[in-house]
């Protein structure tokens, strides 16, 4: 199986037991969201492409589902300031692994590692330093490859060459839009947290509405814990009050035995 496949059953196995529900909350996605989207990807791999014209495609799982995501995503950012950065870091990230496509070896014996994991890591690494959110870095990640394939359709029609049966978001490209997405928003999930705890928290000039929704999700996780914890609690109460009941018990009938005899 393909690594993006892999990829995607990981990240939902870890959606499935709760592991991930920090990252999906700063990313305003919710669980049942989340696991539609990568079904979506999951299976659109395997359906037939979409054609857009003469000899270009595009694919329903690499193409198609990625750009309703992003576009999703970019809807719910929280401020014009935040769409902006999206936007401009996707345009870096797509011209960072278009250059490095551009003056790097195609040939996969020719480098020490896979192109398309190349392009994937450069527009996952280029795609979190300009986007530095999560919503942002995922965003810029994921459209970071796709726009390279649609840059490479317009350097072919400038140049007057023929596409030769193009797919954006096909075969390799699949693969390298599920690492760069997953990467970006990784890298911003481990250095943004890292960088909160060492400064103590939530940053003070983040946006107001932002800011208001960590404290929401902080506050319903903290009291999350408190409902488990306190249902715990009752549970080993009742428990212990059923095991000193069952003592008392025992301890009358062995008295009611002794008088009879």
């Amino acid at each position: 199986m393909p690594i993006g496949p892999i990829t995607l059953t990981i990240v939902s196995v870890l959606i499935f037991f709760g592991l991930a529900q920090r990252i999906l909350d700063r990313m305003r996605l919710s669980d049942k969201a989340a696991f539609l989207f990568i079904g979506a990807m999951f299976f659109g791999a395997y359906l037939p492409d979409i054609p857009l014209g003469a000899n270009l495609s595009i694919n329903v799982g690499g193409g198609l589902v990625p750009l309703i995501l992003v576009t999703y995503l970019f809807i719910k950012a929280g401020t014009a300031k935040e769409k902006i950065r999206a936007v401009v870091a996707s345009l870096v990230a797509a011209i960072a692994v278009y250059g490095v496509e551009r003056f790097m070896p195609e040939e996969p014996g020719q480098m020490f590692i896979d192109p398309l994991y190349m392009y994937a890591i450069v527009a996952g690494v280029v795609g979190y330093l300009a986007g530095r959110s999560r919503r942002s870095s995922f965003i810029a990640g994921v459209m970071g490859v796709i726009l390279t394939d649609v840059f490479y359709v317009i350097s072919l029609a400038i140049g007057g060459s023929e596409l030769g049966g193009t797919t954006i978001g096909g075969a390799g490209i699949y693969d390298a839009v599920v690492i760069a997405g997953i990467l970006a928003v990784v890298l911003a999930e481990v250095v943004g947290e890292t960088r909160e705890r060492l400064g103590g928290g939530p940053s003070d000039d983040r946006p107001e509405d932002l800011k208001r929704h960590l404290k929401g999700v902080e506050f319903a996780n903290m009291m999350k814990n408190l409902e488990e914890d306190f249902e715990l609690d009752e549970d080993e109460d009742l428990q212990e009050n059923n095991k000193i009941a069952s003592l008392d018990e025992k301890r009358r009938q062995q008295e009611k035995d002794k008088n009879k005899h």
